[in-house]
């Protein structure tokens, strides 16, 4: 079965010498001895007859879904595990029933080659977030066959690009629209300012693309030394995942994460404002922890902060338009990798060897600071 060739299950075959007329027949691999036999025909038309869905097959990948009576938009991001470690020989007809266990699903993908094998990878898409957390939490692990377990996680769907070597006196809308005259899709550019002067930027910018294929489509085109930009030589990469955190512990946070500051703004101004801005003590505010242009402000309340924030977010501060939001709690194993690196890099040094291993500051990449709320660099700074 060619990987390459679409079908379905529920639409009746072309007609010819050389295309099946059945359903059944559809699903058969090629006439190779080769090749590894696709689903047992009737374990996948009983599997479709159940659910209704169809698979279709095009472009190296097989589709089991939307659900048929699905009039809605497709779900939102953050609805998709990546499932790997898949047996070869396995499909459709043990995998949905398993991942049907975790919620309803509204798109499963496997990744197929031209030997009609899949190729020990897939996609599941649930029609909520909520279901996707039960996937990893439920099926991680998961013994699909006897030694056999699949390895299932959150899948990120990169949609954007992280550029280097940009002149620090374009402006956002001068790089907005230079990207959208090389590449297509493009949605949005972030740009940040540079901490000594507001008036420049910071030598790169992240680019946001309407879907993943876009963002990839243009990455492989801005492949260094394919295309200038101003005449300059560009560095092109994904940019770094935002982390995502388990709503119940986003909830408990009582922290916020300010960024573009000016490098003259106190701390103790920050207390002042903050607390004056919701008319509460300064006192309610416990600890305000500034790094250069940004800072963390920590709060008593939780009240308190969500106000703060929704009362000085997007507003000047000493000339400045900041950015305000609620910071992300540390990822321990992540702080943990870079506070024995950092330890390591200090022993080297401090024995007055080189080491290999990266400084502190160079821990944290341009593409991770895409991230909104870096609390974990407070940490390994504080």
């Amino acid at each position: 079965m060619d990987p390459g060739q679409g079908y379905s299950l529920h639409q009746p075959a072309p007609s010819g010498p050389e295309s099946p007329s059945t359903a059944s027949s559809e699903i058969k691999s090629q006439n190779n001895q080769n090749a590894i036999v696709v689903p047992p025909e009737e374990a996948i038309l009983k599997l479709c007859e159940r659910t209704k869905y169809q698979i279709v097959q095009e472009n190296g990948q097989r589709r089991y879904g939307p659900p048929p009576d699905w009039e809605d938009t497709p779900p939102n991001r953050g609805c998709e595990v990546f499932i790997g470690k898949i047996p070869r020989d396995c499909f459709e007809d043990e995998l949905v029933p398993v991942f049907e266990k975790a919620g309803r699903i509204y798109m499963f993908r496997l990744m197929m080659d031209f030997s009609g094998s899949n190729r020990g990878y897939g996609f599941c898409i649930y029609t909520n977030r909520e279901d996707t957390k039960r996937a990893v939490q439920k099926l991680d692990n998961y013994e699909i066959r006897r030694g056999k377990t699949l390895g299932v996680c959150l899948s990120v769907d990169n949609c954007r690009l992280f550029v280097g070597g940009i002149p620090k006196t374009k402006t956002k809308h001068e790089i907005l629209v230079e990207m959208k005259k090389v590449t297509d899709g493009v949605r949005d550019v972030i740009v940040y300012p540079s901490a000594a002067d507001k008036g420049k930027n910071r030598g790169f910018a992240f680019v946001e693309y309407e879907h993943h294929k876009a963002a990839a489509m243009a990455r492989r085109k801005l492949i260094p030394g394919r295309i200038q930009l101003w005449g300059h030589q560009i560095a092109v990469d994904w940019a770094e995942p935002e982390r995502e955190v388990d709503e119940d512990i986003m909830s408990k946070v009582k922290i916020l994460y300010v960024r573009n500051l000016m490098l003259n703004t106190t701390e103790e101004h920050l207390r002042e404002l903050f607390s004056s801005a919701i008319g509460i003590s300064p006192e309610s505010v416990e600890r305000v922890k500034k790094i250069r242009d940004y800072a963390f402000v920590h709060f008593k309340d939780r009240a308190d902060a969500i106000a703060a924030m929704e009362k000085l977010d997007d507003t000047e501060i000493d000339g400045s338009r900041v950015e305000v939001t609620l910071a992300k709690p540390v990822d321990k194993a992540e702080s943990a990798r870079a506070k024995t690196a950092a330890a390591a890099a200090a022993a080297a040094a401090a024995a007055g060897q080189h080491s290999k291993l990266q400084p502190l500051a160079q821990l944290i990449t341009p593409q991770q600071a895409a991230g909104v709320g870096l609390y974990h660099q407070h940490q390994l700074q504080a």
